[in-house]
């Protein structure tokens, strides 16, 4: 397989071309406002002559854990030299990260060549629906059609789809996947998917297609059953942890874990990988047997391809060590599900005895639980936000966080960069070695919110 040569850093034009198409798509709907149809969708990718039909797919919903999943399931494809595709969301630096080839985001000039073939089409969608009473396509249907057009003109052989939000109604669920997986399912987006666990996982079993694999975390037994009627109606092939697949051991390593994971096809033994967390684990389990599906039929990949794939996962912003001394972790937990594997994480693999925590909450979130999990782990927190209009305002979630912490132990600063520095004046006082060592801070809350302290904090 030929690849494509590796990106050259974007002219300063390049990127203003970028920025000035991503403001005209930010004009649209947001991603999370969205209506129960897939037609505007279907409109444009038929009159673009359907790209997303010309390659195989594997599609990926869930509350937590979407996005590391899918750069395991994608990581396994490449190792066997298939050309790859991604869509994930949302971004953490730049827009281009959601739209990747070959494991590296689309250059900002091919961000620009996709959006204006694409456009003349959008504009067709959006009158259409206009002239009946209804929207333009949202900012989350023109960044989907917009990634099967680019995997199309690549070309790619596989492509790994995550939904944006929820499953029958997300954009991106106008494809035949070869594979579905359903990572766990918890309570989150309730104005949009449901306030039960029954109405989410009903709104996200709507990708399973008919014949077709679907791989399953373990779930409540309330979703377990909603996913297994979902697949019997459609006669799907459903592949279920534990019962069929299972994370049959594990141990902290340096820099990560090394796992024994058991497929229905065979058991891999002396796996690393090199993200920190059960949870991790678990997502790396799915990965395989979706791979599995796709590369061979449900039969057993080569160990040594297993091996070397996992061993380059990343998946930024998902408990990243970004600086020490003291050590900064950054984790983009936003709802109590996501807290709770990052709780457990934090346990297992980091020795701190002193914790600092730098919180932001979006609105729409269960504020309250999430700071009550924090609290015993933490021993203080400082409040902020991030710049998104979503961002619960520091005042008001500093209040929430004192009836809980009490107020000795709550700081606020509404600016990130200020918060980082308190944070880390707070860490270094306790510090009596003088290294950092046993003392660090924590970034989490939002998705956004541990994406601006990344590049707070040097990465990118």
């Amino acid at each position: 397989m030929q690849r494509k040569p590796l990106p050259t850093e974007p002219t300063d034009q390049e990127l203003a071309e970028l920025r000035e198409i991503y403001g005209q798509i930010m004009t649209r709907n947001p991603e999370h406002d969205f209506e129960p149809t897939l037609d505007r969708v279907r409109h444009v990718l038929d009159l673009l002559g359907n790209p997303q039909n010309a390659y195989r797919t594997i599609h990926i919903t869930g509350t937590n854990g979407k996005t590391s999943t899918a750069r395991m399931v994608e990581a396994l494809i490449d190792e066997h030299g298939l050309r790859t595709g991604r869509f994930t969301s949302p971004h953490l630096t730049s827009v281009t990260e959601r739209i990747t080839i070959d494991s590296e985001p689309i250059s900002p000039r091919a961000f620009v060549e996709v959006y204006h073939d694409v456009a003349p089409y959008i504009e067709m969608a959006d009158a259409s629906s206009q002239s009946a009473g209804g929207p333009r396509l949202s900012f989350f249907e023109v960044l989907t059609v917009m990634a099967y057009a680019a995997f199309a003109d690549a070309p790619v052989d596989v492509a790994v789809i995550e939904v944006g939000l929820g499953g029958t109604w997300d954009a991106t669920n106008v494809i035949d996947p070869e594979v579905s997986i359903i990572t766990p399912i918890s309570l989150d987006h309730t104005q949009w998917l449901g306030d039960t666990l029954h109405d989410i996982a009903t709104e996200k079993a709507g990708i399973i297609k008919p014949h077709r694999r679907v791989v399953v975390a373990q779930q409540e037994e309330s979703v377990h059953q909603v996913i297994v009627e979902a697949a019997q109606a459609v006669s799907a092939h459903l592949i279920g942890e534990p019962a069929d697949m299972d994370v049959t051991g594990r141990a902290p390593a340096v820099g990560g874990q090394m796992l024994t994971l058991t497929t229905p096809a065979a058991t891999y033994t002396d796996i690393f990988l090199p993200l920190f967390g059960r949870h991790q684990a678990h997502n790396a389990l799915l990965a395989l047997v979706a791979a599995e599906g796709v590369m061979a039929s449900g039969a057993a990949l080569r160990g040594e391809i297993v091996e070397a794939a996992f061993g380059k996962v990343t998946s930024p912003g998902r408990l990243e060590l970004v600086r020490s001394s003291p050590a900064f972790l950054v984790d983009a937990a936003h709802n109590p599900g996501g807290i709770d594997a990052l709780i457990e994480a934090l346990d297992e693999s980091f020795q701190f005895h002193r914790l600092i925590g730098v919180v932001g909450i979006f609105q729409d979130k269960d504020a309250e639980t999430i700071l009550s999990l924090l609290e015993p782990v933490l021993a203080e927190i400082v409040i902020t936000q991030s710049d998104s209009d979503r961002s619960r305002d520091t005042q008001e979630l500093a209040e929430l966080a004192e009836e809980i912490f009490g107020e000795e132990r709550v700081h606020q600063a509404p600016a990130l960069d200020e918060a980082l520095d308190i944070a880390a004046t707070q860490a270094e006082l306790y510090d009596d070695i003088g290294t950092g060592t046993g003392t660090g801070v924590i970034v989490t809350g939002s998705v956004i919110l541990a994406a601006q302290a990344r590049t707070l904090l040097g990465k990118r």
